[in-house]
């Protein structure tokens, strides 16, 4: 299976299981921006904004700043885990935030980004107790 196939498949799996298991429909009103990560409805997102290349970065940070693209992003009460740059991709933001906000998020990518990024989204999750635990059994 294609890598992007398998990300869509990935995602398609995630929105599955949280409106499963929340029993909401898909399209719901925005949740208040209060809500905040617990253990039981957090996520975490890996956000990739790859620049556009062809144009240079002075261009792009005015057509993000046209767009409202740092005023609005992160949305207030999501936590930002980490912000890199990537050298020859772009940005990479982990964002953990209640799964009731990922279409929130989503949007204001859609809005605020597009344009000066292309973007790649990645459920991810914080596996670092359990491999430095089996690491350590395993010595």
């Amino acid at each position: 299976m294609k890598r992007g196939n398998a990300s869509l498949l990935a995602m398609a799996a995630l929105a599955g299981a949280l409106l499963w298991q929340s029993g909401a429909p898909a399209q719901t009103a925005a949740p208040a921006e209060s809500a905040a990560p617990t253990a039981d409805n957090a996520v975490m997102l890996t956000v990739f904004l790859k620049h556009d290349q062809s144009r240079p970065l002075s261009e792009l940070n005015a057509q993000l700043e046209r767009q409202g693209f740092y005023k609005a992003f992160p949305p207030a009460g999501v936590e930002v885990v980490s912000w890199y740059i990537m050298m020859g991709i772009g940005q990479v933001v982990t964002l953990r935030l209640p799964a009731s906000r990922l279409r929130e998020v989503n949007r204001i990518i859609e809005n605020n980004a597009w344009g000066a990024y292309r973007t790649e989204f990645y459920p991810t999750y914080d596996y670092k107790a359990v491999g430095i635990a089996a690491h350590d059994r395993a010595q």
